[in-house]
């Protein structure tokens, strides 16, 4: 596999929701006019708590100097896996859960913070500028290392990087940050760059102006429900996430959507802002999810990370129960039991955890006329999101 290190120089930085008015200008000629700006690289997530900006630096002179513009303390590099060759923004496979175990998990054991940026198209890992060396010295074992000069991947220049630098030991990665699900569904498409236009009235209404679904035939915000608009616009590529009730305000036609309508499911990780600079993050959410075989999109934000996992037709059965599931299991991992509230929620099912002097894992799912078992070993219980059949 090659590892291609996009030519793009990032700045990540932060909008309060009361201010957004001060850049809608410059925001609207990065998304909307982008022919008129020397932009390739330009991301915009709306989140309760404020606008993430992830932008290339001849994006972000486009935005206005302003004490109301966080800036994080860093320049970005874009880092794209890119399987069997060929253009980094078509054929990488889709899903943090793939590079979960080469590239991400690599990167958290040598103390490397990324910051992540899922699309429709592919999967962006962001490292900081200074940190390069040392993650191509981590990686160069595992991959092809090329550096996009020009729109062009060539051999990347060997840094050298060897002093400090220390084989890691193979450590467990509990979650230690708070995670929650909201009760949105979301799905992950994208559109045409021809039929842009077609939607730039609503798009911008969306972005920047309704604050929420108007329309009354499709009702008001339920309970539970959270703000989460996802815009990204990298290199002619257009991807959008977000929830059923907005993407129902657009025409059916126009968006890319798979045969099987998926739609996904989101995990916020982080009670309070989780900053930059701590490391292994996205790998305490990624592997697990991996080794179960559970595909995710990630989203990092200013100050909260995201993952969308499947909302799947078994896991829409999990909906059904009315009371309490269990999983019982002798010595949990703990990834997995700190991972198992949040996936529960997600599935719209009560699941506690509690430990068993059992072998395997237990997973009975009661019900008013009685109780169905079923037994499961380590391997089969790790995947949560397929934990009930009939």
């Amino acid at each position: 596999m090659e590892l291609h290190i996009l030519e793009h120089r990032l700045k990540v930085a932060s909008i309060a929701k009361e201010n957004i008015q001060l850049f809608t200008y410059g925001l609207i000629k990065l998304a909307f006019l982008s022919s008129k700006t020397r932009c390739k690289f330009f991301s915009l997530t709306e989140t309760p708590e404020d606008y993430t900006i992830i932008v290339d630096e001849e994006g972000f002179l486009e935005l206005p100097s302003s004490e109301h513009l966080s800036v994080a303390d860093a320049t970005w590099l874009a880092l794209n896996v890119v399987s069997g060759g060929g253009s980094s923004s078509s054929s990488q496979p889709i899903g943090v859960t793939k590079i979960a175990k080469s590239v991400i998990a690599p990167l958290a054991d040598q103390n490397i913070s990324v910051f992540m940026l899922s699309t429709y198209q592919t999967d962006f890992i962001l490292v900081r500028e200074r940190d390069l060396p040392f993650v191509m010295h981590t990686l160069a074992a595992e991959f092809t290392i090329l550096q996009v000069v020009n729109g062009e991947a060539v051999a990347a220049d060997n840094l050298g990087v060897t002093n400090g630098f220390v084989k890691p030991k193979l450590v467990q990665r509990p979650v230690i940050h708070p995670l929650s699900s909201p009760s949105n569904m979301f799905c992950v498409t994208s559109l045409d760059p021809c039929t842009l236009p077609t939607v730039t009235t609503l798009l911008m209404d969306v972005m920047f102006y309704s604050n929420g679904v108007k329309d009354p035939v499709l009702g008001s915000e339920e309970p539970g429900h959270i703000r989460f608009f996802s815009f990204s616009l990298i290199e002619g590529y257009i991807s959008l996430v977000m929830d059923v009730q907005t993407q129902q305000r657009f025409p059916s036609n126009l968006l890319f959507t798979s045969a099987s309508g998926e739609l996904w499911k989101m995990v916020r990780i982080g009670g309070q802002p989780l900053g930059f600079d701590e490391c292994g993050i996205v790998a305490q959410i990624s592997e697990p999810l991996a080794a179960a075989d559970i595909p995710a999109y990630y989203i990092s934000t200013f100050k909260f990370d995201h993952a969308l996992i499947p909302f799947t037709k078994q896991q829409k059965e999990c909906k059904k129960l009315r009371n309490g599931v269990t999983i019982v299991t002798l010595n949990p991992e703990p990834v997995l039991c700190s991972l198992v509230s949040a996936l529960a929620s997600a599935f719209n099912s009560r699941l506690s955890l509690r430990e068993e002097p059992t072998a395997n894992w237990m997973l009975p799912g009661l019900n008013k006329r009685g109780a169905k078992q079923r037994f499961w070993t380590s391997k089969e219980a790790r995947s949560l999101a397929r934990f009930w059949t009939e």
